[in-house]
């Protein structure tokens, strides 16, 4: 299932995209249907199908300290940004893999869907 994964070939650049962070565990990148100004997934290298598939809270965790790192590099962290983890169909996730979508650069209304 990895190997026809859209985000494990991303991470892996077999897929172009507009790469903006990698770590020995992350991929950030542009997102190609931008929803806000700054629109960026951040991804495991790990396949992982959605956030309720999570064995190791640790990845997580670096998913969301290189999101946040992102946002003060974008200029975004202290006007404020939202991070979004949709888990299955219904949710919205039509990649599964595992990933965070940090948006900004505007306001967000409330609820968000």
């Amino acid at each position: 299932m990895a190997d026809a994964c859209l985000f494990c070939r991303i991470a892996n650049k077999e897929i172009p995209a507009t790469l903006v962070a990698e770590t020995d565990e992350c991929v950030a990148f542009r997102d190609i249907n931008p929803q806000a100004p700054v629109h960026i997934l951040v991804i495991p290298r790990e396949h992982v199908p959605s956030p309720s598939a999570v064995t190791n809270p640790e990845l997580v965790g670096k998913v969301t300290q290189l999101a946040a790192e992102l946002a003060r590099r974008e200029g975004i962290a202290e006007s404020g940004y939202r991070l979004v983890m949709n888990t299955n169909a219904d949710a919205g996730q039509t990649v599964f893999h595992l990933h965070m979508h940090l948006l900004g650069g505007r306001r967000m209304g409330w609820p968000p869907g």
